[in-house]
């Protein structure tokens, strides 16, 4: 009865009529009624969301369907921080006791599941200003690890530790910027991360299969990426120009190889980055340059 009465408070369970003691008192349909509503309560469904389902009318089971398929996503997201909570809990255990604090410390700083925004906020201002949004949010996709829904202690490690070195304060204040930036400003800088995308999806393959690095396609994209941003042709004295500015130029070594290790299924291949890809371009056209000598 206490249940009846809880729901019946609450509006879910009309009332047929009241005795002469004064004790409620319900149709049949009532029965039928409260076991759809303990049904719905079963799935975790919440009473706002239990009494939308009551009252839908226009579309029979319409609503239903969207309240199940919301706690689907809700649920979605609990499991995943709980998986990631059980490789953090991992990563602690299986540590030497003298790197427990500093593996703590850094698990402490990142949401469960990860947050990816400090990563997305870090690559927004080390581009160009005023990038086209669109060449921004491809850009993004490549740069930014998505975090696994199931991973390892190794995967959380390398993420908490991508957490950590894009929210550190950089001593000058502004992060290295590569000299094309300068010199190509943002509607060059557009068509070369657009043509650099390309170069680094034809280069993936050949990651994949461990090649070593060589002339060909993928360089020939990577090439014109650069000399399209530069208003330039890609000539011989150009491939050389380019291998030496390329040299140069800062690097982000280390987000790569945390990247890798994030986005790579445990016991598997590394799986190819920006980084990487670029890594094995620049090698190819220092190949390709030494050839033609």
């Amino acid at each position: 009865m206490k249940t009846v009465r809880f729901y019946s408070n609450r509006g879910l369970l009309p009332e047929a009529s009241r005795s002469g003691g004064g004790h409620r008192r319900y149709g049949p349909e009532t029965l039928d009624r409260l076991r759809l509503i303990r049904s719905l309560r079963a799935l975790d469904l919440p009473l706002p969301e239990v009494r939308r389902v009551l009252e839908d009318e226009g579309a029979p089971g319409r609503v239903l369907e969207d309240a199940v398929e919301g706690r689907l996503r809700e649920l979605g997201s609990e499991l995943k921080a709980l998986r990631w909570r059980e490789a953090a809990l991992r990563l602690v255990r299986e540590c030497p006791p003298a790197e427990q604090a500093d593996r703590l410390r850094l698990i402490g700083t990142v949401s469960l599941p990860p947050n990816t925004a400090p990563l997305a906020r870090f690559w927004r201002a080390w581009l160009p200003p005023r990038m086209p949004a669109r060449v921004m949010s491809a850009f993004l996709e490549l740069a930014v690890p998505q975090p696994p829904d199931e991973p390892d202690p190794a995967q959380v490690l390398a993420f908490t530790r991508l957490h950590a070195m894009m929210t550190a304060p950089c001593p000058t204040g502004r992060q290295p910027q590569p000299e094309v930036h300068q010199v190509a400003g943002a509607r060059g800088a557009a068509v070369l991360y657009t043509g650099l995308a390309e170069a680094y999806e034809l280069a993936g393959p050949q990651l994949r299969r461990t090649r070593d690095p060589y002339p060909g396609e993928a360089l020939d994209a990577y090439v014109a990426a650069y000399a399209s941003a530069y208003g330039s042709r890609d000539t011989r004295q150009f491939r050389r120009l380019l291998a030496a500015r390329l040299a140069s130029g800062p690097r982000l070594d280390q987000y790569w190889e945390l990247t890798a290790v994030v986005i790579t299924p445990p016991g598997g291949r590394p799986e190819p980055t920006p980084g990487s890809a670029d890594d094995w371009l620049r090698a190819a056209l220092e190949r390709d340059n030494v050839g033609a000598a």
